[in-house]
């Protein structure tokens, strides 16, 4: 690692920091509720590693093979670092996610919670949760209806997975706060804490509208050559 490509993940981690801390600040939030995580899907170890350097410990991944393969060597070199699941997971996937992944952001359907019921007593580790809401109703993404909402936590909770919150991805070039007051709302009905959104366009928006987890990026990892 050459220290303009260290100097600069470090550069980057600090302004979104800085940023979080701000907005926190402004909102009456500790900032110390508020995890970020480097969403490092598609980036190789090498890409990684700066960003863990300057400090950085949470990670997100969308693929569980892509995970496999990455972070086995990253963790054995650093203590600490916790992989956050942040893409959609296929059911027969469930028992090495929950093998791999300290947190799990996409339960979205009764069979994935039943699969990650099964997987959680048969390994005897339980990732923390959260139920992916489809906040804008898109037929392309994936998460729970609105109005499947209640029906999947009383499953969850029947399962005995760990829920830490509910989840959203707000529709693309549309203004995002509705969305996220949206589901703050649905959190605070449903007696869930969490609120797991934000990315690198709008985790300031999410901040001020209580987010506990923001996913960022490409704020973090900059262009792609």
């Amino acid at each position: 690692m050459t220290d303009s490509i260290a100097d600069s993940a470090a550069d980057r981690l600090g302004t979104v920091h800085e940023t979080i801390g701000r907005t926190a600040r402004n909102s009456g939030r500790a900032v110390a509720d508020i995890e970020l995580v480097a969403v490092s899907k598609t980036w190789p170890a090498e890409a990684i590693s700066p960003l863990i350097a300057a400090g950085q410990r949470s990670f997100g991944e969308n693929r569980v093979a892509e995970a496999q393969d990455k972070w086995p060597g990253l963790r054995a070199a650093t203590s600490g670092l916790r992989l956050h699941l942040v893409g959609q997971l296929q059911s027969n996937k469930a028992a090495e996610a929950i093998a791999l992944f300290d947190v799990i952001h996409s339960v979205d359907r009764p069979s994935l919670v039943t699969a990650l019921g099964r997987g959680i007593a048969a390994a005897g580790k339980a990732p923390d949760c959260f139920i992916q809401v489809n906040i804008g109703a898109e037929p392309q993404k994936g998460g729970c209806a609105i109005g499947d909402l209640s029906g999947l936590l009383a499953l969850a909770r029947t399962e005995r997975l760990p829920i830490a919150g509910l989840m959203c991805v707000p529709p693309a070039d549309t203004e995002a706060a509705p969305f996220f007051a949206l589901l703050q709302k649905l959190a605070r009905d449903h007696g869930v804490g969490g609120l797991s959104m934000g990315m690198s366009g709008d985790y300031e928006t999410a901040v001020m509208l209580g987010a506990t987890v923001v996913r960022v990026g490409s704020a973090l990892f900059g262009g792609r050559q």
